[in-house]
């Protein structure tokens, strides 16, 4: 059902979780290395020297976020799998979120002994959050639909 609000809400999350998955998430300034955090990986490209470490996890989880939504719009025949996807999808989300605060933590050790040291956010990485608005919103409209269907099954 392209038409119904849920499916605006789940393009939504496809949107802003590909963009987290494709943008720098944070910086770190470290001497006169600059580091960006993306999903999968921390990347440091000091002097055309480009060096990086693997965040796969999280990675794995942003990834999933943003295909799980796309599935769902799909099967708008089967609500009640709608229903368990979207509830799936927040746990994912909110795992995405656990994940790049952690990951932001642990960069964040890794430069706090350089004397010159600077850190901050990217807009991405306040999307999962956003995310997770949107997809409760989801699950309420997918819910109201499969009871409005039950309520009319009963009439007949």
């Amino acid at each position: 059902m392209i038409q119904r609000i849920q499916t605006l809400y789940l393009v939504a999350i496809v949107a802003l979780m590909t963009t987290a998955l494709l943008t720098p998430l944070a910086y770190f300034a470290a001497g006169t290395n600059v580091y960006e955090l993306f999903a999968f990986e921390l990347v440091s490209e000091a002097g055309g020297d480009a060096s990086s470490q693997s965040t796969l996890y999280m990675g794995v989880i942003v990834a999933l976020s943003a295909i799980i939504p796309l599935v769902t719009i799909f099967l708008f025949k089967n609500r009640m799998l709608q229903i368990r996807l979207c509830a799936v999808e927040l746990v994912l989300l909110v795992g995405a979120q656990i994940f790049m605060a952690l990951y932001y933590y642990l960069s964040n050790r890794m430069f706090e002994q350089l004397e010159f040291h600077t850190q901050g956010f990217r807009i991405a990485i306040i999307f999962p959050l956003v995310a997770i608005i949107l997809d409760y919103l989801a699950l309420r409209a997918i819910f109201k639909d499969e009871m409005l269907v039950r309520s009319l099954d009963r009439i007949r």
